[in-house]
């Protein structure tokens, strides 16, 4: 799929490839719904460079290295050295911290989950996000015309 340009975006994260469908998210962009990537900053500065108009970015950090540590293990997905090189891949991703528009420190899962709620619902508001506004404005003044 990636030799074929058929991934959105893809990376070599933690190695192993992980990579997005192209069709499946211009199917649901098409249909008017929001797509949440969970991808590291290598698959972000893909999507930068194909879409980024129409992006929101949120960071997440964790509270600390040593809860960071903790939630791996208790995923209990990976093996010891694998958590220990997520560990040290962490340093590299948290230097992009800056580059997205928004951070969260995910202290709490509900929490954290609100407010990313909150910023889909923001950005969702942007001016140049609401379709037809330029027209509707017009309107709104043309009526005072006739009052």
């Amino acid at each position: 799929m990636r030799d074929e340009g058929e991934l959105l975006e893809w990376a070599c994260v933690h190695d192993n490839y992980y990579g997005t469908p192209r069709a499946k998210v211009e199917e649901q962009l098409a249909a008017g719904n929001d797509i949440l990537f969970d991808i590291d900053y290598q698959g972000t500065l893909q999507l930068y460079e194909k879409c980024r108009q129409d992006m929101v970015t949120v960071f997440i950090l964790p509270p600390s290295i040593k809860e960071l540590r903790s939630r791996l293990e208790r995923r209990a997905q990976d093996s010891k050295g694998t958590i220990e090189k997520r560990l040290k891949n962490a340093r590299v991703e948290m230097q992009h911290y800056f580059e997205y528009d928004y951070v969260i420190v995910n202290e709490d899962l509900e929490d954290s989950t609100q407010k990313v709620r909150t910023i889909l619902a923001a950005a969702r508001l942007r001016r140049d996000r609401i379709s037809q506004l330029d027209n509707f404005v017009k309107d709104l003044q043309s009526q005072i015309d006739s009052i």
